[in-house]
């Protein structure tokens, strides 16, 4: 993300209490002490236990490896691993391989950074941005392979998989040509095939998922639509939902033959239970809250004179602060609010929402409390990327203030550490599971730092 939970609330008053919540069917708890497993239930792991090297703390049985650092670990082009990692996905690769492609969130001119992506040959949009994702690739024995999956975008986020094998990968920033010494316009969606570099070559932005700071995507493999998050600010970003035209299948590489104007690009439109309209994600306050989700269609979704959220006065379209990660599963999109300050109706420290497109209904699955001691263990707060577990429930990444977790959250207000930053206080990213479901991978977001974590996972229900 552009603007992290910490720098924000450097800038803000955080006042308010943290939110006791525990015991709510389908709700993850958000106060201080509501947030431990269940005395003698068998969610989760155990209690983490120091590092001696002094990077992740992991319950006891689990291990960890670096697959990838940035400045150390080399691309098979001799470069250094770029920095910043952030959005990644996993992909089963050839002769049993694993694919995984990392965004690396690096935004303005390349002089900025001391690791940029590099500029691959014919695969670099704008040649003055610090951008881009790599693929990694791990064997069986953990050799890696790592190389350029595009180059030249700016400020890479959490981007999303699609149900075809590739890698949507999205630029969270508006910069024009000319702007932040951009030569291209920037805040577009890319497609990035981690199978075939050849693919890649010459990139072309999908224009027709419009320009805005997007942070992930997600594909209805049902129906086709696509799913897209804003974050953004003044006024608050939206949620957006892409409607491809009559007679379109999606494959490798199909999206970049789309025309410009190709589709419908519509935002989203809450109502509650009474058919009134809601402002802002923010205004849900009880868990198991249920919106019903119209779509209202962008004017002009290039933005060419003004942010596509700004086309929309007061009334027409819901918003929602920094609307974060997303991830397919149980038949729906999850969908994160990250956090919420005075620059939203109510305060809260995150919102995690499932929404059912046969129903065309939003539900909060999970409101944390402000959390007024997030130096402290026991609390999370600020949700950023998200994925459905294999092993049940969600597998989140913390973006917040003071420690910094992974942590799982089940459907009955359940949740459990998974992992602890101890190396500093960067967010975790990327969270994704290996095709296999035997190796959680996650990004320590700065320096950039790929690590897999291993264990004795077993089901935690739902």
């Amino acid at each position: 993300m552009t603007l992290s939970r910490r720098e924000f609330a450097k800038r803000s008053a955080v006042t308010g209490a943290g939110v006791a919540l525990a015991g709510s069917v389908g709700v993850l708890a958000g106060a201080p002490g509501a947030l431990a497993a269940v005395p003698g239930s068998r969610v989760g792991y155990g209690p983490l236990r120091p590092d001696p090297r002094g990077m992740l703390a992991l319950p006891d049985g689990f291990s960890y490896r670096v697959v990838t650092r940035s400045g150390v670990t080399r691309l098979v082009s001799g470069e250094p691993t770029p920095s910043n990692h952030d959005g990644t996905a996993a992909f089963a690769g050839p002769r049993g391989t694993t694919l995984l492609v990392n965004n690396h969130e690096l935004g303005g001119p390349r002089s900025r950074w001391p690791h940029p992506v590099p500029l691959a040959p014919g695969l670099a949009y704008d040649p003055a941005a610090s951008g881009g994702c790599t693929v990694v690739e791990v064997a069986h024995d953990g050799h890696v392979t790592e190389w350029v999956g595009i180059a030249g975008t700016s400020t890479n986020c959490a981007g999303g998989a699609t149900p075809w094998g590739t890698w949507l990968t999205c630029e969270e920033t508006e910069d024009r040509a000319g702007q932040n010494g951009m030569t291209k316009d920037h805040g577009y969606v890319f497609e990035v095939d981690p199978h075939d570099t050849r693919a890649n070559r010459a990139p072309k932005p999908v224009k027709a998922l419009g320009r805005y700071a997007h942070e992930a995507v997600v594909v209805d493999p049902g129906r086709g639509h696509l799913y897209l998050t804003e974050d953004a600010s003044g006024p608050n970003g939206l949620w957006y939902r892409w409607t491809p035209p009559a007679g379109f299948r999606h494959g490798r590489g199909r999206l970049r033959t789309l025309a410009d104007d190709a589709g419908v690009l519509q935002a989203f439109r809450c109502t509650d239970s009474r058919g009134r309209f809601v402002d802002d994600l923010s205004r849900a306050t009880r868990p198991g809250t249920v919106y019903g989700v119209d779509w209202v269609t962008v004017p002009d979704r290039d933005a060419r004179r003004v942010s596509v959220r700004k086309q929309f006065t007061d009334g027409r379209v819901t918003r929602a602060r920094k609307l974060e990660g997303m991830w397919w599963g149980d038949g729906g999109a999850y969908v994160v609010s990250s956090y919420a300050r005075t620059e939203s109706p109510v305060q809260h420290d995150g919102q995690v929402w499932f929404y059912e497109p046969r129903r065309r209904t939003l539900t909060l699955k999970v409101l944390l409390g402000v959390n007024p001691h997030p130096e402290r263990e026991g609390a999370f707060d600020g949700p950023d990327n998200i994925t459905v577990s294999p092993h049940g429930g969600l597998v989140i990444a913390e973006d917040g203030q003071g420690l910094q977790h992974l942590f799982g959250a089940l459907g009955d207000g359940r949740t459990y550490p998974i992992a602890r930053n101890e190396l500093n206080d960067s967010e975790f990213t990327g969270v994704t599971f290996s095709p296999d479901g035997r190796t959680l991978y996650a990004n320590i977001q700065e320096p950039g730092i790929m690590l897999a974590i291993t264990g004795p996972w077993r089901h935690q229900g739902r």
